[in-house]
């Protein structure tokens, strides 16, 4: 397969970083793993997971690549689809972050091995529904049409957000396993954490819909 690099790549790498580091549900996830159970544990979950996000990827390269080089009206769509899809989650955080930081105390199930953690995490990634909307609608929005080699531009691009995702996720686990007794005791800063990232989401999928009206 020929490995095509798209010229939009670092524009990629940045949209790609502030959607990973606008905390989400795999970083809350992540903190609720170390608050409970340290950092080893919460660094396996994120290797799990994306893991997981990865194969979801490559189904979305394999199956979506072709289509969007024969079609240009489903290449449009599906960049309109990826701006709503963004401002659907953003608006989604800040309306549920109190139930998000409340459900990151529960401490019930005991704690797992590494293996059963990665485990845990990869099923996280590769059954949640969203991950597939996600690669779906945002990263065709970033390949170049003209050059071809769709399925090996979309690979490229879904490994170079698993990567950003496991440095970034794996950072937010490594910290707050470190204070995890500061984190716990004020569920307000989780609060204010999960919020805050839904209005960076919002912002970036109104100016990936803006973006998508002057290529045209």
């Amino acid at each position: 397969m020929t490995l095509i690099i798209p010229s939009r790549i670092w524009e990629y790498v940045a949209a790609s970083s502030l959607i990973i580091l606008a905390p989400g549900p795999s970083v809350l996830f992540t903190i609720a793993r170390a608050i409970s159970w340290g950092r080893a544990v919460a660094v396996a979950t994120v290797l799990g997971n994306a893991l997981g996000m990865f194969t979801i990827s490559i189904f979305v390269a394999v199956g979506l690549g072709p289509i969007l080089q024969r079609y240009h009206a489903v290449y449009v769509g599906v960049q309109w689809l990826g701006a709503f899809y963004l401002v659907y989650l953003g608006v989604e955080a800040i309306r549920h972050s109190k139930e998000h930081a409340e459900a990151m105390n529960d401490t019930s199930e005991g704690k797992p091995g590494l293996l059963k953690t990665i485990r845990q995490g990869y099923l996280v990634g590769v059954l949640n529904p969203k991950s597939l909307v996600f690669f779906a609608a945002i990263l065709p929005q970033f390949i170049d049409r003209p050059k071809g080699h769709l399925t090996s531009q979309l690979l490229l691009l879904g490994a170079i957000f698993c990567a950003i995702c496991f440095i970034s996720d794996g950072a937010w686990g490594i910290i707050a396993g470190t204070i995890r007794q500061w984190l716990s005791s004020d569920p307000a800063r989780l609060i204010r954490l999960r919020a805050g990232g839904g209005f960076v989401m919002v912002g970036l999928g109104v100016f990936t819909f803006i973006n998508s009206l002057l290529q045209k």
